[in-house]
C-alpha cells in the first residue's frame, strides 16, 4: 500500500488496519534525586551568627536548594523541628548522640510527598555499636550513624541512605578510619542491587585513609560530577572562606550529574559554619534496562 494512503486510512480508521500502531519508545528516565549534606552547627553563642539570626536564612537555602533527602550533623531537636515547621512538606527522624532527644542528632530530613521511609534505625561507631551513647577509640564525644531504606512515591525505586559525622580533632584520625571501616562494614552487608548515599561531616580530607576506604565503594559525587558550582573546600568556620573539604556526598548505584557546594549568606550572616553540598544524582540503570 503506497505510504500516503496508509497514512490516510490509519488516520481514520486506525483499528482496521495493521502498521498503524505508533513504534514502541523506550520509558522516559526517571526523575533525577537531590540530595544535600549540611552541618547545622549546634545552637551556640556564635555572635551574630547564633542560631536565632540565622535559622530563616537556614531554612531558605533548603528551600531554594530543595533536596529530596539531606543529612544533618549538629543538629538539636529545636533547630529540626524549627525546620519543619517553616517546611511542612519536609519531615526528620534521628536519634540524640547519647540516646534519646538530647545533645547532636544526625537528623535525617526528606520530602513526605516524594519518599517514604521503609525501615530506618542508627548504630555508633564504636566496639559496642549498638549501644546508645557509646564511645570507644580514645576520641571524646558519642559518634553515631542515622540511615534509613527510602521508597520513592513516584516509580517504587529504593536506595537507602547514611548520615554520619566523624570524631574532629587531629588526633582522631585513627579513629576517623575505624569508623570507616564500621560504615563499610554496614554498606557491604546492603543488597548489591540497592543503591546507596553516605552523607556527613567527615572532619578530614579526600587523601586520608577514610575517604580512600569508603571510595574502595562509594564513588565521591564531588569529583565525578561533569558539572560543578562553588568551591571545593566547605568548612569555613562563619568566615565564608574555606579551607578544607571535608563534607562529602558518596554513592553506590548512582550517577552524579553535578555537586554544588552553596555559599549563600547575607552580610556577615551565614546559614552554618560549613557550606552545605548539592548533588543532583541519576539513577544507574539496572544491567537488563541498558541498551
Amino acid at each position: 500500500m503506497h505510504r500516503t494512503l496508509r497514512w490516510m486510512l490509519c488516520a481514520l480508521l486506525p483499528a482496521a488496519f495493521a502498521g498503524c500502531a505508533a513504534p514502541a519508545t523506550r520509558a522516559a528516565p526517571p526523575p533525577d534525586l537531590r540530595v544535600m549534606t549540611f552541618n547545622v552547627r549546634t545552637p551556640s553563642a556564635d555572635g551574630v551568627n547564633v542560631w536565632e539570626n540565622r535559622r530563616d536564612l537556614f531554612v531558605r537555602t533548603v528551600r531554594d536548594a530543595d533536596p529530596d533527602v539531606f543529612g544533618t550533623q549538629e543538629l538539636h531537636k529545636r533547630q529540626g523541628d524549627y525546620v519543619v515547621a517553616k517546611l511542612p512538606h519536609y519531615a526528620w527522624f534521628g536519634e540524640g548522640r547519647r540516646g534519646g532527644e538530647g545533645d547532636e542528632h544526625m537528623g535525617v530530613f526528606y520530602r513526605t510527598d516524594r519518599l517514604k521511609v521503609i525501615t530506618s534505625g542508627n548504630f555508633w561507631l564504636s566496639d559496642t555499636p549498638d549501644v546508645p551513647g557509646s564511645i570507644s577509640w580514645g576520641h571524646p564525644f558519642p559518634r553515631m550513624v542515622t540511615w534509613a531504606l527510602f521508597e520513592r512515591k513516584v516509580d517504587g525505586r529504593r536506595f537507602y541512605f547514611f548520615n554520619t559525622h566523624l570524631p574532629y580533632r587531629d588526633e582522631d584520625e585513627p579513629a576517623r578510619s575505624k569508623g570507616a571501616r564500621e560504615i563499610l562494614a554496614r554498606l557491604q552487608a546492603l543488597p548489591a542491587d540497592v543503591p546507596i548515599v553516605l552523607t556527613g561531616d567527615f572532619n578530614t580530607v579526600p587523601t586520608s585513609e577514610a575517604h580512600a576506604l569508603l571510595t574502595g565503594l562509594l564513588t565521591d559525587a564531588r569529583t565525578s560530577a561533569p558539572e560543578q558550582a562553588g568551591p571545593d573546600n566547605t568548612f569555613h568556620n562563619f568566615t565564608g572562606t574555606p579551607t578544607e573539604r571535608i563534607d562529602w556526598i558518596l554513592t553506590r548505584g548512582f550517577t552524579a550529574l553535578r555537586a554544588d557546594t552553596i555559599t549563600v549568606h547575607e552580610g556577615a550572616v551565614y546559614p552554618s559554619d560549613h557550606f552545605p553540598v548539592l548533588a543532583v544524582l541519576r539513577w544507574n540503570a539496572p544491567a537488563a534496562d541498558a541498551p
